[in-house]
């Protein structure tokens, strides 16, 4: 096992680590900002390897407090942690966190701290099992955690006879689609224990890749088979039994600062389209000189046959939905037309409007271009996309 003077000649390593960044060579997928980051162990959620170490040097604002979520702390156990650990420590007030492995877990799966600086200490011994670390962290001021102190923060765990006892919530750095690692699910089945999270969560579509987020969601028995689907640019696996499933949840936590905040109370159901228009359709005429009309009405999801096309050679073709009343849209989702042709589209834009006049494009929650969505890769399958913020309108193009 590792020696107490190792640990302890380890950890002064650590220090001489300079702030906002890792060392060693056990570290993972890794984004550290002064706001927010999150760090995973080597080969993550994959086994990690033999007799590695990693330190990460987190450095928020002066003024600012560190909150920790502990996504997935799965290291074989030991006897005091002794062949596989992680340790937290606050070198401000000398606290000590940890170690911690598969028998001795974090008693919460968030951490408040009083400090604005933690050094987070993984190593490994000889071992067999053990998908490793992925821990996430923001601070008390940003707006993904709520501008609370530290000791107003109210969570489900807190209150003893909450029906969302068994919820727990963390925070997801932007960038997480691009982690290293599977994820096997959808959102509507959930996803396979040994997912990476944060990467599931955007899939799922409770979170926006370029603005990251609380995500709140509880870990449930498992099924038997996993259906993969591709869902905000992300393609998920199909994967076999585990004991465990994580299932995200909206709305619980509150996400999002007040300008940006969902009211999720109806966000599951299929909104009812009063009118479809497009800008052209094709009035198909086949080799037995009979008629199909792809008109826009075809354009519902639920219709069977063909669907809704453009004319053949239109340029900058659009479909227009009339929501009958202002509506709170979440989320799209497109399939193609497997009726004797191989349709399909395979990126569009969205835009709305109140009015059906003046029409504003859809630009998602940060960036000044306008987004565009990626679409479908074959005529059968759907493919989901979310609208994060949601888009608050009458008409959608």
């Amino acid at each position: 096992g590792l020696h107490q003077g190792e640990k302890l000649r380890q950890g002064t390593a650590c220090l001489s680590t300079p702030p906002g960044v890792s060392a060693g060579n056990g570290c993972g997928h890794t984004l550290l900002t002064p706001f927010s980051g999150t760090l995973s162990s080597k080969n993550y959620p994959g086994t990690y390897p033999n007799h590695t170490m990693c330190c990460w040097r987190l450095q928020a604002p002066p003024g600012t407090s560190l909150l920790l979520a502990f996504g997935d702390v799965d290291l074989e156990p030991s006897e005091h942690c002794a062949q596989s650990s992680l340790l937290l420590a606050d070198p401000q007030t000398g606290t000590a966190y940890g170690p911690y492995c598969r028998n001795s877990v974090p008693s919460a799966p968030l951490l408040v701290t009083n400090s604005s600086t933690v050094t987070v200490l993984f190593n490994s011994t000889s071992h067999r099992s053990g998908r490793g670390l992925l821990m996430s962290y923001a601070t008390s001021q940003h707006p993904g955690m709520g501008a609370a102190s530290p000791g107003t923060q109210r969570h489900p765990w807190d209150v003893p006879d909450s029906p969302l006892t068994m919820c727990f919530s963390v925070y997801c750095p932007a960038g997480c689609k691009d982690i290293h690692g599977d994820i096997w699910g959808n959102p509507s089945q959930g996803y396979r224990d040994t997912s990476v999270l944060c990467k599931a969560a955007v899939h799922a579509g409770v979170i926006a890749d370029e603005l990251g987020g609380q995500v709140t969601l509880s870990r449930e028995k498992g099924i038997t088979l996993y259906e993969s689907a591709f869902a905000n640019g992300l393609r998920s696996k199909r994967g076999s039994l585990s004991e465990k499933r994580l299932v995200f949840h909206k709305g619980i936590f509150f996400p999002f600062p007040p300008k940006l905040r969902h009211d999720f109370s109806s966000c599951d159901d299929v909104l009812e389209v009063v009118t479809f228009n497009a800008s052209s359709w094709w009035h198909e005429v086949d080799v037995l000189s009979q008629d199909r009309a792809w008109v826009a009405e075809r354009a519902a999801l639920s219709t069977t046959g063909h669907s809704w096309a453009a004319e053949p050679g239109a340029k900058a073709a659009w479909l227009e939905l009339d929501l009958g009343t202002r509506r709170n849209v979440t989320g799209i989702i497109t399939k193609g037309s497997s009726e004797e042709h191989d349709y399909y589209v395979t990126s569009y834009h969205v835009s709305s409007s109140r009015d059906g006049k003046n029409w504003r494009p859809y630009r998602g929650s940060s960036s000044q271009e306008d987004k565009v969505f990626e679409g479908n890769a074959d005529s059968q399958g759907e493919v989901s996309n979310a609208f994060i913020p949601p888009i608050i309108a009458r008409y959608i193009r």
